[in-house]
């Protein structure tokens, strides 16, 4: 069948734009004995991307130029030659920035199926997916909450930061989050149940930012979920309670190439804090324990979410370059049936 994907077409020197993208139409190869082929109905973008982008050192191989892109997707089997495959099957993968993709379904982590019947098939790409599970191994794992600690997580609307929050509530703490705009912070208390949140947009220098976290938590910072970097890591090492723990997932403000300094790092000393940074595919003797709890909260409606939808796949690229902006609300996911 033919099979349109978005290539990554040339490398960022610094903010990344369409232009880096290309879309262009391929034929899936025949199937292989062990081979599935899947047709994606969503595609999950997600802020790690960006940084795949570059070249240089990190967790993971750059994404190849001339290549699909990476990144997780949620369809349905339309041809099988794997015994535990039938057509028919909702999975997900990581079947990339494509229409359809050839999974040898064998291997380790590639293809799982799951049940639609009472967790929405887009869901497994977000608040059931890799970025509940990254929220759920973070807060549970490396910040370890304890009853009637304060947990501040930054981009707090978005798939993760929503998940941590919620899920620090659950444990008995306060939860206190970030946002960009008044809109985003009034979802993040009155339907995600946060304590407060605070509106970056409103708080642009290091003063401000700090009086108002001072006001959001005024007991102090016990457990931090980074996302972002920059001025707010900062602010909020600043309001660290000794022995506070920080789970370091992302750093959004510096994928672009630009410095993030840390005014005070002699705090990590004298506050004796514990700062783990992490990759949810280290941990994926988490994942079962994590999916059990956060399918559960979805099913029954106690854990909440939201999506930005963009549709088609040639919209993928501008939906991304938003993400990276701060423009979608929710979980970014591209429809592509």
């Amino acid at each position: 069948m033919k099979n349109r994907r978005i290539v990554l077409a040339a490398r960022p020197t610094g903010a990344a734009g369409t232009e880096h993208f290309r879309l262009e139409t391929v034929e899936t190869p025949p199937l292989a004995e062990g081979q599935v082929l899947v047709r994606h109905h969503w595609l999950s973008l997600d802020p790690y991307m960006r940084m795949r982008m570059n070249e240089g050192k990190s967790y993971a191989q750059p994404q190849k130029l001339g290549e699909a892109m990476i990144g997780g997707t949620a369809g349905v089997v339309l041809e099988s030659r794997h015994a535990s495959y039938a057509p028919g099957d909702t999975v997900v993968g990581s079947g990339g920035w494509q229409e359809a993709s050839v999974v040898d379904a064998g291997a380790s982590g590639v293809l799982r199926k799951v049940d639609v019947s009472r967790v929405p098939l887009a869901a497994y790409l977000g608040a059931v997916g890799m970025p509940g599970v990254t929220a759920w191994v973070g807060l549970v794992k490396l910040i370890e909450p304890k009853a009637g600690e304060t947990v501040l997580v930054d981009a707090a609307s978005g798939a993760v930061g929503g998940t941590v929050g919620q899920l620090a509530k659950a444990r008995g703490c306060r939860a206190v989050g970030i946002a960009g705009g008044p809109d985003k912070c009034a979802y993040v208390v009155n339907e995600l149940g946060f304590d407060a949140c605070i509106d970056h947009r409103a708080h642009r220098d290091f003063a401000s930012l700090a009086a108002a976290l001072d006001a959001a938590a005024p007991a102090g910072i016990d457990g931090l979920f980074e996302n972002v970097g920059g001025l707010i890591l900062d602010v909020a090492l600043s309001r660290m309670n000794a022995f506070g723990r920080i789970a370091l997932c992302g750093m959004i403000a510096g994928y672009d190439g630009g410095p993030m300094p840390i005014s005070e790092p002699r705090l990590l000393l004298t506050q004796r804090l514990r700062l783990q940074g992490f990759i949810v595919s280290d941990h994926l003797k988490e994942w079962p324990a994590a999916l059990a709890e956060l399918g559960a909260g979805v099913a029954d409606g106690r854990l909440k979410y939201r999506e930005t939808v963009a549709e088609g796949l040639e919209n993928a690229p501008a939906a991304f370059i938003g993400l990276l902006a701060g423009r979608n609300f929710g979980k970014q996911l591209v429809k592509l049936v």
